[in-house]
């Protein structure tokens, strides 16, 4: 594991100097609430360590009931603004907050470096994508405009016509994962501001800075005063309130099952839109390039140390070409690095935190005493895990059905693709899986036959800036997310009928000839 001797500190630029204080040399972080940066009424702090080294790098407001409060109710009060702006003019300010996001790019990468624990290409990377995914929000935003539906197609209509347009929902509760800090709040609180609604950002405790500062950033491109706010503290304080509150019209949520069902349970009767977590399958078939397999699953698995819903979380292998498909992947592991994320030679980084770290290890060890055997890795230190990957995992180890999370591959054995197809079908997840063949037919057998949202062929899953919609069937979610999907979650439809009868204008049905 490569580690830099220096200890650099975590620095922001001057643009951000309202969103904190220095506290013995330490920053320490605002709520962003009816436009203003201000402590929370607990009084109370939140320590945010890095998964570097596990120092304190900043503290951020613990907060409580009582700032949700305030924020639901300053959006409340702030819906007419954001609707009364002219969408151009909304696009305006979207636009300004991708200029000063893509200006201040260095100051999100270090950020995420620092508090996510990303290495600095997949930092760079969601920084990069989170600015493009302003810009497409902005070109989608078309998919607002309605559609005009003449009556004569129906007899108890004939007179009359029909306007359906797309209308804000209104408080939009957005619950963000710690794994894409950035890029889910952008995928969440842009398609709610450009399609009029007032937004509530509740991040994820390990790593809420970001989120800040995007707020910062859109703050300063001139969006008016409690149309965002951003509330950092614990699920139990902060997350349940938000959820539960009665003026919150939809909850989107990116993160794990047990916290959508359990959101699910508080919002009610509430709009919800929640992406959650995925246990998916690559599967290699005997005919597949096992070069191209071997890469993009590696890619797949370890990427992000494997922190991802999209991730490849089990690999199912026929067994004529298993020996073959393992021989490749043992050649390609070498060029997956593990140590400090600071180091640009590195592509896997720490996990978010050391129970992390121990929840893997215990998957790994299940696997193992289950008569799974260790080809690579299968250790870890404080928060760093070890690229794994484990042979003939049997289908009674823990790691074959639960989320992994972590940088491991766990290699099964089947027969044939229909085996495969069973095997992947029995999880209570559905999100993303993939498959690897050469034979059209094997491809469109495997697509239609999968109980997921997406099924990537000749490829790792990867949701990307959002181009191809996605969302997860089974215990993975509810709704689609992407660009133009995102909308349509966010607003509802309302139907404008016309009766033309008075004015002597609608369509009468002719008598039939005899």
């Amino acid at each position: 594991m490569t580690t830099l001797q220096e200890s650099l500190p975590f620095r922001i630029s001057e643009l951000f100097r309202d969103c904190y204080s220095d506290v013995e040399g330490i920053p320490e972080f605002k709520l962003f609430v009816d436009g203003a940066w201000q402590q929370s009424n607990s009084g109370k702090i939140i320590d945010v360590d890095s998964p570097i080294d596990q120092k304190v790098i900043a503290r951020v407001q613990s907060g409580d009931a009582s700032d949700v409060e305030k924020a639901v109710n300053s959006a409340y009060n702030a819906r007419r603004k954001i609707r009364d702006i002219s969408a151009i003019d909304r696009i305006d300010i979207l636009n300004r907050a991708r200029h000063i996001l893509e200006e201040h790019r260095q100051d999100f990468i270090n950020t995420l470096v620092y508090e996510a624990g990303k290495p600095i290409n997949s930092a760079t990377g969601e920084v990069r994508a989170a600015a493009n995914r302003i810009k497409m929000t902005m070109e989608e935003a078309r998919s607002i405009f309605g559609e005009y539906v003449p009556g004569d197609w129906s007899e108890d209509t004939m007179a009359k016509f029909a306007l359906v347009i797309h209308e804000p929902v209104g408080i939009v509760a957005c619950v963000t994962p710690f794994n894409y800090p950035l890029f889910s709040v952008v995928a969440k609180v842009i398609p709610a501001l450009v399609s009029g609604n007032v937004a509530i950002v509740k991040p994820a405790s390990e790593d809420p800075i970001v989120a800040l500062l995007l707020a910062r950033v859109l703050q300063e491109s001139g969006l008016p005063e409690g149309v965002l706010s951003v509330v950092t503290g614990s699920g139990h304080n902060v997350g349940s309130p938000l959820v539960s509150h009665k003026l919150v019209n939809l909850v989107t949520l990116t993160g794990s099952t047990e916290t959508g069902q359990s959101i699910a349970k508080l919002a009610s009767m509430k709009r919800l839109h929640l992406e959650l977590g995925g246990k998916g399958s690559a599967i290699v078939a005997n005919d597949a390039d096992l070069v191209l397999a071997a890469k993009k699953v590696l890619e797949g698995s370890l990427k992000f140390s494997g922190q991802r819903c999209d991730a490849i979380s089990r690999t199912l292998v026929e067994s004529s070409i298993y020996d073959n498909f393992v021989s490749n992947l043992l050649k390609e592991f070498d060029s997956w690095k593990l140590g400090d994320p600071r180091d640009r030679e590195v592509n896997v980084g720490p996990l978010i935190n050391s129970d992390a770290a121990n929840r893997v290890q215990g998957l790994v060890d299940n696997a193992l005493s289950k008569g799974a055997s260790l080809l690579k890795g299968g250790k870890h230190q404080g928060c760093y895990f070890e690229p794994t990957i484990l042979g003939e995992v049997p289908l009674d180890a823990e790691i074959v059905w639960e989320e992994t999370f972590g940088p491991v591959v766990p290699l099964i054995k089947v027969s044939n693709i229909d085996e495969a197809i069973e095997l992947t079908n029995k999880s209570r997840y559905g999100l993303d899986s993939c498959v690897f063949t050469n034979n059209l037919y094997t491809a469109w057998k495997v697509a239609k036959a999968l109980e997921e949202g997406t099924i990537t062929i000749n490829d790792a899953p990867a949701h990307g800036v959002g181009f191809f919609p996605f969302g997860g069937n089974k215990d993975s979610g509810i709704g689609r997310e992407g660009v133009g999907k995102s909308i349509d979650e966010m607003t509802r439809i309302k139907t404008i009928q016309f009766n033309l009868a008075p004015a002597g204008l609608g369509k009468t049905r002719q008598q039939p000839k005899m």
